[in-house]
C-alpha cells in the first residue's frame, strides 16, 4: 500500500516533467519512513507506474494518500495547473469531491518540517467524502 503512495507522489511531481529536489527528498523522506529503501524509491522514480485504483484504501489511509500529495504539490514552492489538476483526480480517485484540495491546501505546509493540525485538516476532508 505504502507503495502505491509512493508511486502517487512520483507521479505527482513527473506531471511537470520535471521533479525537483525539493519533491525528491520529499518521497524519499515518506518512503524511507515506511520502510521503503533508497534503492527501491530510485527504480520507482525510474518507472513510474500509472495510478491504479484507490478506492479500496480505508478513510485514514485515504486521507494520508490525500495529504501527501498536497504536501508535495507545495513542496517546491511552485504549482502549477497541471500539479492541481493531478491532486484532484488523485481526491476523486481516493473518493473525494476534488474541490478538497483548495480547501485544505491553504492548511498545508510547504516544509514538511511544519506540521499541520492533522486531525482538524481530516474533518475537513470528510466532509468531500462521497
Amino acid at each position: 500500500m505504502i507503495r502505491d503512495q509512493i508511486n502517487v507522489l512520483i507521479n505527482l511531481a513527473a506531471s511537470d516533467n520535471f521533479v525537483a529536489e525539493k519533491e525528491a527528498r520529499l518521497i524519499y523522506m515518506i518512503g524511507q519512513a515506511n520502510g521503503i529503501t533508497k534503492e527501491e524509491i530510485d527504480e520507482m522514480l525510474k518507472e513510474p507506474q500509472p495510478v491504479g485504483d484507490l478506492s479500496h484504501l480505508g478513510p485514514g489511509q485515504k486521507f494520508e494518500h490525500l495529504y501527501h500529495v498536497v504536501q508535495l504539490m507545495k513542496v517546491d514552492g511552485q504549482v502549477f495547473k497541471q500539479e492541481i489538476a493531478f491532486c484532484e483526480d488523485i481526491a476523486e480517485k481516493l473518493g473525494y469531491n476534488k474541490k478538497v484540495i483548495g480547501e485544505i491546501s491553504k492548511m498545508i505546509y510547504s516544509d514538511p518540517a511544519i506540521t499541520s493540525d492533522r486531525e482538524r485538516l481530516k474533518k475537513k476532508a470528510d466532509k468531500y467524502l462521497k
